[in-house]
């Protein structure tokens, strides 16, 4: 993995609140991912991700991230904060759960059968999510890298990771920012 140190990237106007919406985040990463020369400029590694934080608007956490094949991040969540993703190139699957789960208090859960969404997101497709959205973002193409955008607001106070097996999903640990900057 590397990281490289922070890049501008085409700034935003935060909702009439000055705090980001969904909305405002999502409309961040489209107008990023079309960035053609900045998408260009991420150093891909063939073993392992690669990122690179953004200036967001309105104070939010962003960050351009390439994905070579076979990469993934794990079952996560963003805490209490919302955010966007778009895919600038390639194609990344996110798997979510479609139920807001307790935010503290618990080490597992036994999840319905019901709850599981599957999403493919090629070039040019994002989504935004609100707060404690539990997903795995993968690129599973055998043969090429994929590239994405991200913001979060407020920035990432925590990212807690989670095992799965069948219907049991486990709390594993909890990173904090010190942990990923």
């Amino acid at each position: 993995m590397s990281v490289s140190p922070s890049v501008s990237a085409s700034p935003a106007v935060p909702g009439a609140s000055g705090t980001p919406t969904q909305a405002d985040l999502l409309a961040f990463v489209r107008r990023t991912a079309a960035d053609a020369e900045l998408i260009a400029s991420l150093p891909l590694d063939p073993e392992g991700r690669t990122w690179v934080r953004l200036e967001g608007p309105g104070g939010s956490e962003a960050w351009l991230i390439g994905w070579p094949p076979g990469t993934g991040t794990g079952w996560h969540d963003h805490a209490e904060s919302v955010g966007a993703f778009l895919t600038a190139s390639g194609e990344l699957k996110e798997h979510s759960l479609a139920a807001r789960l307790p935010a503290d208090g618990w080490k597992t859960l036994e999840l319905t059968e019901d709850i599981d969404r599957r999403r493919t997101l090629s070039a040019g497709t994002g989504r935004a999510f609100g707060r404690h959205h539990v997903h795995e973002v993968l690129n599973e193409s055998t043969e090429e890298h994929a590239i994405s955008v991200h913001a979060y607001y407020p920035p990432l106070p925590q990212i807690r990771r989670y095992s799965r097996t069948g219907q049991l999903l486990r709390l594993e640990h909890v990173e904090r920012p010190e942990d990923w900057q």
